[in-house]
């Protein structure tokens, strides 16, 4: 795994979560996901193609996506409903576009970005090692 692939997401991430929606973070140690690994309620795919790839999956509570989400629309999201998953897809966004500018020599594209609700799997490739790296908001993981 090259980290000029993969800090892009970092600094991206604290930038919008921090800056945008003013909501902190702490990241914490990566580790590699293992079998058993937990899922989260709400997941938002990247996928991206070019000089590398494989995909960045953000997971969230569904406690952790209410808190971004009323962060963005300055509004307190109660439910997972329309307006909250649409202020998700779009926090989501702004990680992948500011991520793209950083990412090495503009050798990369990125997807539009998808929302996964409710109980479900990511399917990862087998043989590929899979990098997680913990964020911790005041409200959650």
């Amino acid at each position: 795994m090259d980290v000029r692939f993969i800090n892009p997401f970092i600094i991206s991430s604290r930038q919008v979560f921090e800056l945008m929606i003013q909501m902190p973070l702490s990241i914490e140690k990566p580790v590699l996901r293992t079998y058993g690994s937990p899922n989260y309620t709400i997941s938002a795919t990247i996928g991206l193609g070019g000089a590398v790839t494989g995909c960045v999956v953000l997971g969230f509570s569904q406690q952790v996506a209410l808190a971004l989400a009323s962060g963005l629309t300055k509004v307190t999201q109660t439910a997972l409903n329309s307006d909250s998953i649409d202020a998700l897809g779009e926090i989501v966004n702004m990680v992948a576009g500011s991520a793209k500018k950083l990412l090495p020599g503009g050798l990369s594209t990125l997807s539009i970005p998808s929302v996964i609700l409710g109980s479900h799997k990511i399917q990862y490739p087998a043989s590929v090692p899979i990098i997680v790296i913990p964020c911790v908001f005041p409200v959650g993981q």
